[in-house]
């Protein structure tokens, strides 16, 4: 009994030989199928721990590493060949102009390869669809850019970074979401860099384009579009960080009732070389606040006419004669991201008539 069960191992044993080639063949076989995505991380709620599974807010956010995110979605490897960078790790409303210069110059490196066929990157929620647009603008590469995040601690009941995760790879990987400039996946849903905002402060369907809508669904893993933005973005924009190290300083001053001038005075003092005027309405201007603004454009200083309102366009010599106030108008951009749009503009002109077609243009 003893010699035919050492007979038996010894022929599973050499069977398991034989075949060992063959399985590894087509493993790497079904590998090489695969799409090759890196993820980068930058930090935020999806790398965030709660102090029990029910903590929802008041968590710590970025505390998880990239490849703890990575071994927590184990499904990701069926779709994707993945890697993962830990670019820097922390909340994103400590986002910063550097963090975007680095993390755009690491993204162009990286799709400039030929073995990456897409990027992730994951990314706190607060400040998640104006690098989204910042990168929208300066990426040179067709191949998909998207950036994910959760409304929900990694360590929480309900999380919804995995599944977030393992969408925006699969979004990452299809050719479908080539050319389309950077999209944000959260939620199920394809997003729009530019058009996209978060509009509720702790709800997992935060992420909306409430006038002009979202871009497609993510089902099953797979993305279905519905529609394009017709913007110009990533390849067919003028905007070139390269060899930037540091941004013009742009600030949004915030208009409301019975607002005054000290906002507009503190914000050129303190040396901005660009202003957005978030406000009321249609970007009217405060009579307070009128003086201070105009008296900041004859000082060099570039203004943008925006909306606190969020959505609709800031129509051109509408609530003010922007071509008398030699002003610019922010068209549909947010305060938030018509800051960014000025910023990279003031590094190529500061004429405001150039700036202009650039809000109509991105």
């Amino acid at each position: 009994m003893f010699q035919k069960s050492r007979r038996a191992a010894a022929a599973l044993f050499a069977m398991m030989f034989l075949l060992a080639p063959a399985a590894y063949a087509q493993i790497a076989a079904h590998s090489a199928k695969l799409p090759n995505v890196t993820i980068l991380a930058t930090g935020g709620t999806i790398a965030g721990t709660g102090a029990s599974s029910t903590t929802t807010v008041g968590y710590t956010a970025a505390t998880v590493g990239v490849q703890s995110l990575i071994q927590a979605v184990p499904e990701i490897a069926r779709v994707a060949n993945i890697t993962g960078e830990q670019v820097f790790q922390i909340a994103s409303e400590n986002m910063g102009n550097e963090h975007w210069l680095q993390l755009a110059k690491r993204v162009n490196v990286l799709l400039g390869q030929a073995n990456v066929d897409g990027i992730v990157i994951t990314h706190g929620t607060d400040t998640l669809e104006e690098t989204a647009y910042f990168l929208n603008l300066v990426v040179k590469s067709k191949k998909p850019v998207v950036v994910v995040g959760s409304m929900r601690p990694s360590t929480a009941l309900s999380a919804d970074g995995p599944i977030n995760l393992y969408n925006a790879v699969n979004l990452a990987g299809s050719p479908s979401a080539a050319g389309k400039g950077v999209l944000v996946a959260m939620n199920d849903q394809i997003h729009a860099a530019r058009d996209v905002t978060k509009a509720s402060t702790t709800t997992t369907d935060t992420f909306r384009a409430a006038e002009l809508g979202m871009v497609g669904y993510i089902q099953g893993g797979k993305p279905y579009f519905y529609r394009e933005v017709t913007r110009k973005h990533t390849v067919d924009t003028e905007f070139d960080v390269s060899k930037l190290d540091a941004l013009p300083q742009v600030d949004v001053a915030y208009a409301y009732a019975n607002v005054g001038d000290v906002a507009v005075k503190a914000l050129v003092a303190a040396g901005a070389k660009g202003l957005v005027h978030a406000g009321v309405g249609n970007g009217s201007l405060p009579a307070r606040t009128r003086p201070a603004l105009i008296a900041a454009r004859e000082k060099g200083v570039v203004v943008v006419r925006s909306s606190r309102v969020g959505q609709g366009i800031v129509a051109r010599n509408g609530e003010a004669n922007d071509d008398q106030l030699d002003f610019v108008a922010a068209d549909t951009l947010s305060p938030q991201k018509a800051r960014i749009l000025l910023m990279l503009a003031l590094t190529k002109t500061s004429d405001t008539k150039d700036i202009q077609r650039m809000f109509y243009t991105y």
